[in-house]
């Protein structure tokens, strides 16, 4: 009887060990719990970067004025009609 408790204490035991340490134990669960919730994170910015290109490209589709204004900005379009004029500071001679 008292080998079988031996046995049995060190089976627990080791069995305690694996559930610690072993493969799928809590070491290797906090590992994955961690990488999911940066995963998550990285998923949620990812849909609101989505989400700005979409309503960008909708707002492109449907409204001129977001063509127009972005024909003005990237590309420096002008209305037939319109007269362009730059304004350049000087600058002394301190850099100011």
């Amino acid at each position: 009887m008292k080998w079988l408790n031996i046995i049995l204490a060190i089976l627990i035991l080791w069995a305690l060990f694996q559930q610690q340490f072993g493969d799928g134990g809590r070491k290797e669960l906090k590992e994955k719990q961690v990488l999911l919730a940066s995963q998550q994170a990285e998923i949620e910015e990812l849909q609101q970067r989505n989400e700005k290109l979409e309503a960008e490209v909708n707002n492109l589709k449907t409204g001129l004025d977001a063509i127009e204004e972005r024909a003005r900005a990237e590309l420096g379009m002008l209305k037939e009609g319109e007269t362009f004029i730059q304004v350049i500071n000087q600058t002394d001679d301190d850099g100011n």
